[in-house]
């Protein structure tokens, strides 16, 4: 059985992957209308044999090709071999599937320096110097 290397210890069965030829969308040459190249592939993640730390991530993600019911709907229709668009439709599988597993580094927010404060506030006192020299002058100014 051909399984789908997810990480290092998790693998997923093909057999729990859905694939069913379609016809491509869209205009074409003259066998687009007789040959099925395009692959509609579905993935049902509560039925799936993933961790349950996968399944509860990937069910919380608003992705749309995730449906309401749990299950994952990827169509590929970019090759124009059915091969090739099977082998793409699995790829964004995992790739979907792996994303979840990511974990993005902490903020941790930062003060300014004591000279980049200095050189912001005198920037700006610069700037205002040159607006009031724009102004109108008033008699009772002098």
């Amino acid at each position: 059985m051909p399984s789908l290397k997810i990480s290092n210890t998790v693998t997923l069965d093909e057999n729990e992957v859905e694939i069913s030829a379609i016809r491509a969308q869209g205009s074409g040459g003259q066998k687009v209308n007789k040959v099925a190249a395009a692959v509609h592939l579905r993935f049902d993640i509560a039925a799936s044999s993933l961790p349950e730390h996968y399944k509860t991530k990937l069910l919380a993600r608003k992705d749309k090709r995730i449906t309401k019911e749990g299950i994952v709907v990827i169509k590929s229709q970019h090759h124009r071999s059915q091969e090739l668009n099977r082998a793409e439709a699995l790829e964004r599988l995992v790739e979907l599937i792996k994303s979840v597993n990511v974990t993005h580094k902490k903020r941790i927010p930062t003060k300014p320096t004591k000279g980049a404060v200095k050189r912001r506030l005198a920037s700006k006192k610069k700037h205002a110097g040159k607006k009031q020299l724009r102004r109108r002058v008033r008699s009772d100014d002098m």
